[in-house]
């Protein structure tokens, strides 16, 4: 064991080191850039037509500098990527300059990023016209921040191209769900005539003991009355 004041330091030591992690948790929270490619990634379009694929980045400490790609796949997992945007951001409040790419593909000419929106995260949504079948597969958005020490994040959709989309049959559905419903109403309403039932029995019977008793009183003054009547001497 060491002298007093070091055990007296102690816990003082080790509060530090507790703020000290907590701090450096906070910090790598703070920090950390996200790309969001919204709450489904699966997602549809008829053939011929027009659609967004949409991108969005946050960070909590701003950014700069930011250098950001979309790349397709198909859904080959050995295919090897196409890179269909290329583009550089100084800042929130500057727009996106496109970066020039080689050896066009066929889908360049129908791509084409939108303006971002006016929130905490920066739109990087890139529309695709005209959508062909051969337009199926994964679309990857990668974002770089030059403020978080080039901190690299990316997520992908899968995009999948139908001729028409099917018309979900709920019919099933709205049975099962009238058939629960009206179990559910029909032992509703079975609880309350049964309470009903219960409430006026309870009200008889109550009513019943009420005559009873009255009944056995009015019995007992009468027998009373004839005793006492009995007991008395003759004049």
């Amino acid at each position: 064991m060491g002298p007093p004041w070091e055990r007296n330091l102690f816990p003082y030591i080790r509060q530090s080191w507790l703020l000290v992690t907590l701090a450096a948790l906070l910090v790598h929270t703070c920090y950390s850039l996200e790309v969001s490619v919204g709450k489904n990634p699966q997602v549809k379009a008829r053939n011929g037509t027009d659609i967004g694929l949409l991108c969005t980045f946050t960070t909590c400490i701003g950014f700069e500098d930011v250098t950001f790609f979309w790349e397709y796949r198909t859904f080959n997992q050995s295919s090897q990527p196409e890179l269909l945007y290329h583009g550089k951001l100084k800042n929130k409040n500057s727009l996106p300059k496109p970066i020039d790419i080689p050896n066009k593909s066929y889908r360049h000419d129908r791509l084409q990023l939108l303006p971002s929106n006016k929130t905490k995260d920066y739109n990087l949504t890139l529309l695709l016209t005209n959508v062909e079948y051969d337009d199926a597969g994964r679309y990857t958005c990668i974002v770089i921040n030059k403020k978080e020490k080039d901190t690299k994040s990316n997520a992908t959709l899968f995009l999948t191209v139908v001729d028409k989309f099917e018309i979900v049959d709920n019919t099933l559905t709205l049975i099962i769900v009238s058939v629960v419903g009206g179990v559910i109403g029909l032992l509703i309403l079975i609880l309350i005539i049964k309470k009903t039932v219960s409430f006026i029995i309870k009200k008889k019977c109550d009513k019943k003991k009420d005559c009873l008793v009255s009944s056995s009183v009015n019995d007992n003054t009468d027998n009373a009355s004839k005793q006492e009547a009995k007991a008395k001497p003759k004049a």
